[in-house]
């Protein structure tokens, strides 16, 4: 796990409404009066479709106890829609005792835990989740953002591409039956125009979370 954990900014928050909608909002995961039950069986919702295709990521089936574990590594981000959690994503800073080259670095920063309600994939809410992970990021001064996937996913890596993420290495992961592409892109210090924009061409995608999936 990372060796580093940011500093609490209940602050940061994304607040839109879009027609047809309602109102949609990414925030922090607040353990408080969010349900770490609830947000395991979202991200296996998510991670379903890999499942179906032979790539067992451990958020299609892992315990509350495990997403209660990874999430706190770094800091959970919620997407909410009308009060309900429909996305999440985890931030982390470098990682100092990954199997990946690259999610060593300092100047890296990761995502882990990176799902989307399947009925809610396609409407930008991923793009909007991945821009505000940028702006984490560059905000405590990493100058890279980094994620993996499964390599035989061509859709994902497809989806990642066209957020402006590229290929930097391909690593097999210990527990894994698959190759992961890691995939990298420049922090950004905004995140410009995220407002979780419906986006009909999106493609749908539930990301493999990290070295630890």
């Amino acid at each position: 796990m990372s060796i580093s954990r940011a500093t609490q900014r209940p602050q940061e928050q994304i607040s839109s409404v879009q027609p047809g909608l309602g109102r949609l909002v990414l925030r922090r995961f607040d353990p408080r009066h969010d349900s770490w039950e609830a947000l395991t069986r979202l991200l296996h919702r998510a991670f379903s479709r890999l499942a179906s295709l032979g790539l067992h990521c451990s958020c299609a089936d892992q315990a509350a106890s495990l997403t209660r574990e990874r999430a706190l590594a770094g800091d959970c981000f919620v997407a909410v829609c009308n009060g309900r959690i429909i996305g999440t994503l985890t931030v982390e800073g470098h990682d100092s005792h990954s199997q990946c080259e690259h999610y060593r670095q300092r100047s890296v920063a990761s995502v882990h835990q990176f799902g989307i309600e399947p009925k809610w994939q396609s409407r930008g809410i991923g793009r909007a989740l991945l821009a505000f992970a940028g702006r984490w990021a560059a905000a405590r001064g990493y100058t890279q953002l980094a994620l993996d996937t499964p390599f035989p996913a061509d859709h994902l890596i497809a989806f990642y591409r066209a957020q402006g993420f590229s290929l930097v290495d391909v690593v097999r992961f210990a527990g894994r039956g698959y190759d992961s592409a890691v995939l990298s892109k420049a922090a950004a210090a905004r995140c410009g125009g995220v407002a979780l924009p419906h986006s009909p061409g999106e493609v749908p995608h539930a990301a493999s979370p990290g070295p630890f999936a």
